[in-house]
């Protein structure tokens, strides 16, 4: 048994390191990114095992970011590498010490070929928790079709489904996104959104109201991203808050990830509501005071360390 599974994409990245246009020999850096790659890897450095299901391409950035992931404890064993498809690019650009441009170069590429047939049956009904995004069902029908798959057999095992909405207006309409993605709300057991995602659902003007409309969907637990105001959530109809965790944010690329997974894995280790959302909000302070999506997750024996003097000795 595996604490939790994921599946969708993960893209090389090539980011700028300082501020300005892009231009020949701009400093950069590489790495890779995805969504559900970084809760992966967040909920493996709290202590939990994680697995991925994706796909890539049979090239260099593919090989790196199965690398990567092995490195960081991650189960990769039903992953796979596509055959004549590159793997998906993600240029990043601080073109002002406070604004990032992100570029994507996805389409048709190799993590769009997720399948039903990618999902191993016995590890998803195996797991603990189940965990999928609003991006995978957007990037291809196959994708969207494994989306589907993956819950249908996590509800058959009784094991929990989250789902963190994390809509993309450049994958699709908020009228296809909301027509897609209701269903997978109704089936989830934990959902997160911000508060323009979860106006896909509700016309609720508070973060109250939307995390209440969400619940009346189907899932116990429904958890409102607010950044930096911290975050709401529901839990069997009670309603917590969690103010943000003040740090010198140097890159807000990947905190809403970071976020979800302190959230799953301080569920995984049977912690009340108000102490996943602490852990959540942890974990997206630390992932914001570094450059990367996911490089800045905290190890268990971190979570305390924002709290403490400023030099530990």
């Amino acid at each position: 048994m595996t604490g939790l599974v994921t599946l969708g994409e993960a893209m090389a990245v090539v980011a700028s390191t300082e501020p300005g246009p892009l231009a020949p020999r701009t400093a950069a850096r590489i790495s890779f990114a995805g969504a559900e790659a970084t809760v992966a890897i967040g909920v493996s450095r709290l202590g939990h095992p994680a697995s991925w299901i994706g796909t890539v391409g049979s090239d260099a950035a593919g090989a790196m970011i199965l690398g990567g992931l092995r490195a960081e404890g991650v189960d990769v064993g039903c992953a796979r590498q596509e055959q004549g498809l590159p793997t998906g690019l993600m240029l990043r650009e601080r073109r002002t010490a406070d604004r990032t441009l992100a570029a994507y170069y996805r389409r048709g590429l190799a993590g769009s070929r997720l399948g039903p047939a990618d999902v191993d049956e016995q590890l998803v009904a195996g797991a603990r928790l189940l965990h999928v995004t609003g991006i995978t069902p957007a990037l291809s029908a196959s994708a969207r079709d494994a989306v589907r798959h993956a819950v249908r057999i996590a509800r058959a095992a009784k094991v929990a489904v989250s789902l963190d909405v994390n809509y993309r207006s450049l994958l699709w309409s908020r009228e296809e996104a909301a027509e897609e993605l209701r269903p997978l709300v109704a089936e989830a057991d934990v959902v997160f959104a911000g508060t323009d995602e979860a106006s896909l659902f509700s016309t609720a003007s508070t973060p109250e109201g939307l995390a209440g409309a969400l619940a009346a969907l189907g899932p116990s637990q429904a958890v409102i991203k607010l950044g930096a105001q911290g975050a709401l959530a529901q839990v069997d109809g009670e309603v917590h808050v969690q103010d943000v965790v003040p740090v010198t944010a140097v890159d807000p690329i990947g905190a809403g990830d970071a976020f979800v997974a302190g959230y799953l894995a301080a569920q995984l280790s049977g912690a009340a509501p108000r102490e996943r959302l602490r852990t959540a909000a942890t974990c997206g302070a630390f992932a914001v005071a570094v450059h990367g999506d996911w490089e800045g997750l905290p190890r268990r024996e971190e979570l305390t360390l924002l709290a403490g003097d400023d030099v530990r000795r």
